[in-house]
């Protein structure tokens, strides 16, 4: 297993004046840090890895934390993706090792040692350069240095996501051409399209640096907050209740799935009948079977970084999925995002472990 001590910086200084031609201009110094080796993954890592944190909000007091991995194909011309997962509160670590980056925790049962990492052969850097970036404050390495800057909403995080890239973008001038794609998951869908708004508006204003904006990306997203009303026809358009509850689920509900009036009896028979009929099925899947993750759900989502200590985490007598199970991957992030020599690999900010952080349920 792969020691944790060759790192070298990639440091980049980028102050642009203040004014140029009227137009407002972002200044930045600031330097991420190329990460060689990983605990848990055997040998040097096959692609480009850097983490750092880049200063955002009223006098820098939110400190933002990022993993970049560059194109393994051609970072010149390939696009460059900003990528944020959901939750709101999911750290950008599993969009990296569980999700489309180029890491994938190695299924085995739990030993007591760090969970090993392995390869992802399909990983979307084979085609793209992708900033995996931990927000809103107080989400995974991500912190506040007051307590103002640590108050959270949707405005701040697309402010946040905003100022980071621009920022980002003056520290890493190689990528100011490529094209550029925001992309994420689940609650993402809410705050995106509006970060997407807001750069193309700044681009129109002049702002510097002008950011080459081509689109975004969505997954299973967040639009209405009425999604869980879009699983009864979802399970009914892939069989998994029959025609004649869904015809009477539409009939009795009328198209209200989430807040039935108890007084509609017929509407509530009908979904008990559907809450039953789908109670064995994984709607994160529905090819797999469900599985009881026990407390675990409430202490160790795909999202949270907790700073726990391992062995008092350990104690805690969690039930822990079976093997099979997707959410077990959920487990090894956890034990090895809270593991202090891959905070040390991921050049974490003391700062960061001195304080007291949040857990951040979803």
């Amino acid at each position: 297993m792969a020691a944790f001590s060759s790192t070298h910086s990639a440091c980049g200084i980028l102050l642009l004046p203040l004014v140029v031609s009227s137009l407002i201009c972002f200044q930045l110094a600031s330097c991420g840090t190329i990460v060689e080796f990983l605990p848990g993954f055997d040998g040097p890592l096959p692609f480009v890895l850097e983490t750092g944190y880049v200063g955002v909000g009223e006098g820098e007091d939110v400190q933002v934390f990022y993993y970049f991995v560059e194109s393994e194909n051609n970072p010149n011309e390939d696009p460059l993706m900003l990528w944020l997962t959901g939750g709101p509160g999911c750290s950008a670590f599993s969009g990296l090792a569980l999700e489309i980056g180029p890491l994938i925790f190695k299924r085995e049962e739990y030993n007591g040692g760090l969970p090993n990492l392995i390869l992802r052969p399909h990983s979307w850097t084979k085609v793209s350069s992708i900033i995996f970036v931990d927000l809103p404050v107080s989400t995974g390495f991500t912190y506040a240095r007051t307590d103002a800057a640590a108050q959270r909403s949707d405005w701040t995080l697309v402010h946040h996501a905003h100022e980071f890239l621009r920022k980002w973008l003056i520290d890493h001038p190689k990528f100011l051409q490529n094209e550029l794609y925001i992309g994420g998951d689940s609650y993402s869908g809410i705050p995106i399209p509006v970060i997407v708004q807001e750069i193309s508006q700044e681009n129109e204003k002049g702002i510097q640096p002008w950011i080459n904006l081509q689109g975004y990306i969505l997954g299973n997203a967040i639009t209405t907050r009425r999604e869980k009303g879009y699983s009864i026809p979802f399970a009914h358009g892939m069989a998994l209740i029959s025609d004649e509850l869904y015809e009477s689920l539409r009939k009795n509900c009328k198209g209200e799935y989430l807040n039935v009036d108890p007084e509609n009896v017929l509407c509530s028979r009908d979904i008990d009948s559907y809450s039953k009929a789908t109670s064995r099925i994984s709607f994160a899947h529905i090819l797999e079977r469900t599985c009881n993750s026990g407390d675990i759900k409430t202490s160790l989502r795909r999202s949270t970084i907790q700073r726990h200590h391992t062995k008092k985490f350990l104690n805690t007598n969690l039930k822990l999925p079976p093997l099979t199970c997707r959410t077990y991957a959920n487990f090894q992030c956890g034990l090895w995002a809270n593991d202090d020599n891959v905070r040390s690999a991921l050049h974490i900010h003391k700062e960061f472990l001195l304080r007291v952080v949040p857990v951040v349920r979803v």
